[in-house]
């Protein structure tokens, strides 16, 4: 619902996709674009997908009619072997619902890359590593997911009360937030299932692993700044983070 929405995440969102210098063009890593193997999106007009079910027709309505690039999947693709380019999907809610925001003329090429289920967390860690040239390029990596990330625990009563957070979803957020920032990637790969409150936050990884991606990419100089980090309903949170340079 933050894709049609006017909240403060929908205002943030807007307000960083103003201070970035215009991409070449965006790849997004989405939690809702799981595969056997990795895959990228090869489409000239990638398709806006509607990938859930429940919610109002307006949300359905939503058109993110971004182009793709093809030229750009081929040298990804004869760079990176690993990855085999996709004609059949395109951009779903994970990518539309954040980029109509940041991005709201749709006028900025995207390719979305699976993620392999088969891999470990560290081994999408050090895949993503191989991602990193892109930025060069003027190409901006996003990650799309949520670091807690637990539906069946919903609050569905709470959804008036934008700060109720559950203890144990507070916990993990507080955690991944301190990983990150250190930028622990031993932690972050090995030790959510040492805590019961990271199992619970995390029950299943594609909604983590985007994060990974981000960290994977960011340059030694660079720094993590986080924003939106609201809970939603008890059990979800909104906490995001972006690569900024250096002040110093």
């Amino acid at each position: 619902m933050n894709a049609i929405t006017d909240n403060e995440f929908a205002k943030e969102w807007r307000l960083i996709g103003k201070s970035l210098t215009k991409p070449k063009a965006i790849l997004c890593i989405s939690a809702h674009y799981e595969t056997i193997g990795t895959f990228i999106t090869a489409n000239d007009h990638p398709p806006t997908i509607h990938d859930f079910g429940g919610f109002p027709k307006e949300l359905f309505a939503v058109q993110y009619p971004a182009p793709g690039d093809p030229k750009l999947v081929t040298s990804i693709v004869e760079r990176i072997p690993e990855i085999q380019a996709d004609l059949e999907w395109g951009l779903d809610h994970g990518t539309w619902s954040v980029l109509r925001h940041v991005y709201p003329y749709a006028d900025i090429p995207i390719l979305q890359l699976s993620l392999d289920r088969n891999k470990t967390p560290r081994e999408h860690y050090e895949f993503a590593k191989s991602l990193s040239y892109l930025r060069e390029e003027g190409v901006l990596i996003v990650g799309s997911g949520n670091l807690v990330h637990n539906l069946r625990l919903v609050a569905w009563n709470k959804m008036d009360e934008p700060d109720f957070f559950y203890d144990w979803a507070e916990d993990a957020n507080k955690i991944l937030k301190e990983w990150i920032s250190a930028e622990n990637i031993t932690a972050l790969t090995e030790s959510i299932s040492e805590r019961e409150s990271l199992q619970k936050a995390i029950p299943s990884l594609e909604h983590f692993l985007p994060a990974l991606y981000v960290l994977a990419v960011k340059s030694q100089n660079q720094n993590i700044q986080f924003f939106n980090d609201k809970p939603v309903m008890g059990s979800l949170s909104m906490t995001s983070f972006r690569v900024t340079e250096s002040s110093s």
